[in-house]
């Protein structure tokens, strides 16, 4: 069994950067990863941005995403639904959900990673205060 996979993009401008949206749905799953450029990107620079760097672009955590069935569509009506999207300003909710998902488990590795250090500088601030006191100790 073959399984459908959808990839869209979408180049956006969220003062004060471009930022690309690049959606992919394969069976039951959608993802989304959100790429900042500095000036507007050119087509053929974002095309070359994704050859070079897709397998390092991270991806967010999986999301249910309801299945689509691949069918016929007319060129004229591809090109109106086309005009469609890209009239369309933000994000979508599905791409907002999936960002959102990622943002959350970056801030909670964050939180760990920082407790972490917080933790190792409070031990090492404690047995610089027991050294001392030990020194202060042996000279009497």
């Amino acid at each position: 069994m073959a399984v459908l996979v959808r990839t869209q993009i979408t180049v956006l401008f969220e003062d004060p950067f471009w930022v690309a949206l690049y959606e992919r749905e394969s069976g039951e799953k959608y993802e989304v990863c959100k790429i900042t450029f500095g000036a507007e990107p050119k087509d053929y620079e974002v095309y070359e941005f994704l050859l070079r760097n897709h397998k390092k672009l991270p991806f967010s955590p999986a999301v249910a995403a309801c299945s689509f069935e691949e069918k016929r569509i007319s060129p004229k009506r591809r090109q109106r639904e086309a005009k469609k999207v890209t009239e369309q300003n933000g994000i979508g909710t599905k791409a907002q959900q999936a960002l959102k998902l990622q943002h959350e488990q970056n801030k909670i590795e964050r939180k760990a990673r920082t407790k972490e250090m917080k933790e190792a500088e409070k031990k090492l601030r404690f047995e610089q205060k027991q050294q001392k006191k030990k020194q202060k100790h042996n000279g009497h």
